[in-house]
């Protein structure tokens, strides 16, 4: 990685960023259903931010721009002697600094987050659209384990 960035809690004024990013890498079944006013968004990202089980976070550059985000669950169950899972939500990475290794930083950080919180496993999804993505995980020793299904209501 060429350019340092950190990782930190998302803020309230890095909103607009966040949604930009997370737009522009929207597959199929989310185009026709985002909105393009980033401010339709700040309910949501409020509720994620207060709720004490999940948490939203950016990488930021040197110069404190938006070039990564990641959302972070913490699932109760009761298999593992009940030790919480950890999924992990809408990972990307701004497009023009893919390749830079703020993907791999910003899992990293999220391993990090679910050992401090002694889970026993960290799971995601990434849809079959993210051909490109799919190795990246597999690089980062995630397991294709298992099959998924949706339901768009």
């Amino acid at each position: 990685m060429s350019n340092p960035i950190r990782i930190e809690k998302a803020q309230t004024g890095q909103l607009r960023q966040i949604v930009g990013i997370i737009n522009a890498g929207a597959t199929s079944v989310r185009k026709d259903r985002e909105f393009s006013d980033w401010q339709d968004y700040r309910a949501a990202f409020d509720a994620l931010r207060s709720a004490p089980e999940c948490d939203i976070y950016v990488a930021l550059n040197e110069d404190n721009e938006v070039v990564g985000t990641f959302q972070i669950h913490f699932l109760k169950g009761i298999a593992f002697k009940g030790r919480p899972r950890v999924e992990l939500e809408s990972v990307h990475v701004r497009a023009d600094r893919q390749g830079a290794g703020i993907g791999r930083a910003m899992m990293a950080h999220a391993e990090t987050l679910a050992r401090a919180a002694n889970a026993c496993v960290i799971q995601l999804t990434s849809n079959r659209e993210r051909e490109g993505s799919h190795p990246f995980y597999r690089k980062l020793g995630y397991d294709q384990s298992h099959l998924g299904y949706k339901k768009m209501l």
